[in-house]
């Protein structure tokens, strides 16, 4: 597995792994998604093996000096298999590379799985936001110094 750049033709698949990681109201609109990574402070790293593409992670600057981390997705089939922790650590390299003071992020409320892959990356819970997403779930705000 190799992480590299994202490349505009990713992008269709991108958005499909978006769709089977998240369901309805969670996951990304590929206009959505296109706009993320467009965004002139963001980075997208893009995970493949075999060339074939099993995750990607897309972060941002933000205007406090922080990066947030807009998504990551891993496919069913390569999680547990350091794919998200590449993915993150590239992005939490990046952050500090651009003097970045700390990390954020959003998970929803009832994903265990993903909340616990945070706190062993040492993210804390620092809050939460009733009716996040569209679907009506309730996201907590995750967060990590970067420094």
């Amino acid at each position: 597995m190799q992480l590299r750049a994202f490349r505009a033709a990713d992008l269709p698949i991108l958005h499909e792994i978006d769709r089977t990681c998240f369901p309805p109201g969670v996951a990304y609109s590929q206009a959505e998604l296109a706009r993320f990574i467009g965004h002139r402070r963001s980075r997208t790293w893009v995970a493949e093996d075999a060339g074939k593409i099993v995750g990607f992670l897309v972060a941002s600057r933000t205007q406090t000096s922080m990066m947030h981390v807009i998504t990551i997705d891993v496919k069913e089939g390569w999680r547990r298999r350091g794919v998200g922790d590449a993915l993150m650590n590239a992005a939490e390299d990046w952050g500090r590379g651009h003097g970045l003071r700390g990390a954020s992020l959003e998970t929803a409320e009832e994903n265990r799985a993903a909340q616990e892959f945070y706190r062993k990356r040492g993210y804390t819970k620092i809050g939460e936001v009733t009716n996040y997403y569209a679907n009506g779930s309730t996201a907590w705000v995750m967060g990590k110094p970067l420094r």
